[in-house]
Parts: structure tokens; sequence; C-alpha cells
């Protein structure tokens, strides 16, 4: 079915019927009605685009919110999960009285619970115990079986919720696993719905559109769309501090990821459903600054929505503060509502206990860093360098690491500590020291706030600046970092 066709009905204020089940009739509504839907389901979709006033008053550029909460589940996520259970029943890969199995952070369950309600299937969903017991609660109102797994696990660990989630299905006779984060229905049904409905919606008028990116459906199906249209519209993904997709996009290098407290966006593994052809840009943003910023969606712009939403456009700002311009037009969107965080973002004692109340203190950004440091050039190595001629550049400079780089690409950093363990080994000394690179360091960009370097710090041992086209121009280490602070703090004595 062309996309441009896909929601016509909806646009005309009467929605196609969705199935209520395999092989079930639809019923049909007089043509007459306005928006009145054969089921809960025919709601999905066609949500509001509302401009931003307040939060972005600083801004020549004209910022709009896709507003998803409006979804009859509540968020974006619905979209998927109609779409995921409608394609697996025409392929019959869903039968009737199937449990469907799916590890989420709760968006997504919502969304499959609410159809597997009308449609008579049984449900159970595996969620990270860092999820809010507003999300539990929810899910077992729909009927659901909720899983809770640790937070703090690797992706393969057996305790991870998408391990035990790839278990359930094994145990399970007549289940199906949605899969979101490598099921093609995914960015698919954004590609089909979303895509086509945010462009009818500014009339073609967006050049940019940002998003937070968890399992990527949702950038990779609407960035896809809106590419074909437009191949200069910019598409713009927005990660927190603790996920992968930031320094995989700038360096092209996966390194070690580490909790935060934000839900919904981020991951610690690359979900095929992640397309990054489509994305221009991904920025960075840290659990403080999207918790202050949701809050001010709220009491600022009225908007009741999550703390992805407060990422989202947390992130949409710094993108367009770096490319304000008069003229531009940019759509951020909303994923949920604020129904689900009541215990945790606009609670004050918890926010008061997490340290996410205290004002921000400017620091200034990395570039303040580097212009107040006594100059050096960026030293570095190639990847197929041997082993005593990387030792002989760390003697030469009297550093203890060095930026590892392939084609001016860096591909990870080198330390003295792990040549002293290749050397206790007693292993060949020609060998290439790509071979040796550590993945603990992480990258940034000189518009990246000294406060956002100080938490990648806390997991990091050193930062690795990215200059044009993600080129490597400088290395930050955690002394370079209290040189700084001291200094900052001495000023303002």
């Amino acid at each position: 079915m062309p996309a441009s066709k896909i929601d016509s009905s909806k646009a005309a204020g009467v929605a196609a019927p969705a199935s209520a089940g395999p092989g079930a009739p639809s019923p049909s509504i007089d043509p007459r009605y306005h928006r009145v839907f054969p089921s809960i389901l025919d709601a999905i979709g066609d949500t509001p685009v509302v401009r931003l006033n307040r939060v972005a008053r600083d801004l020549k550029s004209t910022v709009y919110a896709k507003v998803e909460a409006y979804n009859p589940a509540g968020s974006v996520k619905d979209r998927i999960a109609l779409h995921i259970i409608e394609r697996a029943e025409a392929r019959g890969e869903l039968k009737p009285g199937a449990t469907i199995i799916e590890a989420t952070s709760g968006n997504t369950g919502a969304g499959l619970a609410m159809v597997a309600a009308l449609k008579g299937y049984k449900t159970i969903f595996v969620m990270p115990d860092k999820q809010s017991e507003e999300k539990r609660a929810a899910l077992r109102a729909w009927g659901a079986q909720v899983v809770i797994t640790p937070t703090n696990v690797d992706a393969e660990d057996p305790r991870s919720y998408y391990s035990t989630a790839r278990r359930l299905v094994a145990e399970t006779p007549n289940s199906f696993y949605a899969n979101q984060y490598h099921n093609a229905d995914n960015p698919e049904s954004h590609y089909l719905t979303t895509g086509p409905e945010l462009y009818r919606q500014l009339a073609g008028e967006i050049d940019v559109f940002i998003a937070g990116v968890g399992t990527g459906g949702t950038i990779s199906g609407i960035g896809r769309y809106l590419k074909e249209q437009n191949p200069k519209i910019q598409i713009v993904g927005v990660d927190p501090v603790g996920s992968l997709y930031y320094d995989y996009f700038h360096s092209g290098q996966l390194t070690q990821p580490h909790t935060y407290v934000l839900e919904g966006i981020g991951e610690d593994f690359l979900p095929s459903t992640m397309d990054f052809q489509y994305v221009d840009d991904v920025v960075r943003v840290n659990d403080k600054e999207c918790f202050q910023m949701t809050r001010r969606l709220v009491r600022e712009e009225g908007l009741y929505v999550g703390g992805s939403c407060g990422a989202a456009v947390a992130g949409a700002l710094k993108y367009l503060r770096r490319h304000d311009r008069e003229g531009l037009r940019a759509v951020v969107l909303l994923p949920d509502s604020a129904t689900r965080y009541m215990s945790k973002v606009f609670n004050d004692a918890w926010m008061r206990e997490n340290g996410f109340l205290e004002p921000e203190t400017s620091l200034g950004h990395v570039r303040d860093l580097v212009e107040e440091r006594t100059a050096r050039k960026l030293v570095s190595v190639r990847a197929e360098a041997t082993v005593p001629e990387a030792v002989g550049v760390l003697k030469l400079h009297g550093i203890s690491q060095v930026p590892v780089v392939n084609d001016g690409k860096i591909v990870g950093v080198l330390f003295e500590k792990r040549l002293l363990e290749r050397a206790l080994e007693g292993g060949r000394s020609d060998v290439p020291v790509g071979e040796l690179v550590d993945a603990s360091y992480c990258t940034v960009d000189p518009d990246t706030e000294v406060t956002v370097l100080t938490e990648l710090f806390r997991r990091f041992k050193v930062a690795v600046v990215l200059g044009e086209k993600n080129v490597p121009v400088d290395i930050i280490t955690r002394i370079d970092l209290i040189d700084y602070i001291s200094k900052a703090n001495a000023r303002r004595l």
C-alpha cells in the first residue's frame, strides 16, 4: 500500500476499521459521523502537532512538537504494537489463543497489551527494574503478566530483560515474540504512518526532525520517509549519557555503556531496527537536564509529557542553538505522557534525592577547557603500528595513553597498562596495536557541556574530542578536567 494513502481516512475524520482478530469481520461506522471509530485501535495515530513557545523563546527557529501521548495507550509505541501484531497475523505467526511476549521499557508493552486485550491474546512483559511503578501497574491493568529483571547487567547476561524474554518465548507454548529491537515491522510502521502523517501536517515544510533514539524504529522509519520526500531534511537523534548511540555514530566504535536513570531511550547494544543511514547527527543529554526540561514542558507549555520527551526537547534545543536561523522549522517527537512518571520526574522528593532539583552549574563547554589548557598537539598512532612503535611514541611525548586511528578515524585508545600486560604475557611485539585498543573512552565535541563531561568521567578514563568529519583533534584526561574545574572554582572566590 503506498505510504501516501495509509491514513487518508483518518485525515477526513473517519478511521478505517481495524480487525478485531484473525478472521473477524470489521464493523462499519456511518460515514456522516465525525471521529467515531469501530474500536479504540482505530484511534491510533493522527496525533497533534503544537508549537513550542516559551522553552524555545531564545531561538530564531520555529520549533514544533508532535505529541504522541494522544495515542489511546499513551505513547508513540501504540503505532508499532498494532502494526507488529497485524503483520504477524497476516503471516500466520500469531495464532488464536497465543501469548505475546516482549522485552519493554513499558510503552511498547502498553500498546501490545491494549491490542492484545481486544484481539484475545495473553501477554507477558519483561521490564528492567528502573522502570516506574506506574508502567508496571498499567500493564497489569490490561491483564498482562509482568516480569522484572535487574537493570545493571549486560544485554547478553541471562538476567537481562532481553535474555529473559527470549527464554520465556522458548518455554511458553504458542507464544509470539514481538521483538521490537529486531523486528522490521517496527520502523516500517513509522515509515507507513507517522512519517506521512507528520509531513502532511506541516505541508512538507520541515527542515529538521528530532527524536530520542531507543529501538531506533521511530527515527529510522520517519527519517526514511522524510528523506525520500526531501533529502535536505536533517534527521537528528537524541541519546542519554550512558547509552552507546552517540559514541557509535560519531566514532564508529562501540564503547562501554553504563546505567542511567532516564527511561525509554538509549541502549547498551545495537538493535537491527536502528538504521543510521537516515540519521544526520546525534546529540547527547544527561538525566538532570532531561528531567528539568520535562517539568518545564508541563509548566511552561502545558504539555503533560514524560521524561523521554524532556530529553528530546533538551537535545533539540542543543542542536538548534548551533544551527539557529530565521525561517528554520524544526519538529520534535514527544513519545509519551507524564502519567507513568508521577512517582519519579514529578515527585519532588525523588528528584531531590537524586540531585536533579539542584540548579545547573555552568562550567562552560569542552572548547573552553581546551582553550584554557596549555596548548598541545594531539599525538596518535596508526592502527597498524607495532607495540615497540607505540611504546616509543608514549616515551617520546611523556604520555600514558594515545588514540589509535585508521584513515583518520579513531578505532580506540591504547593505554600503557595494556602494553605492560602485553609485555608480561610474553606476546609477539610485531602485533598491530589496533588489536590492543581499549573501549574505556568516550567521544565529545567542542560544544559538549563540561557538566556532561564530568558525568562521562565517572565511567571513562579519557575523552576524545572529535572535530570536523569526526576526526579526533584532542584528548582530555581526568587531570585536565580537575585542573579546569579548580581554576573555575578559584575564579568564583
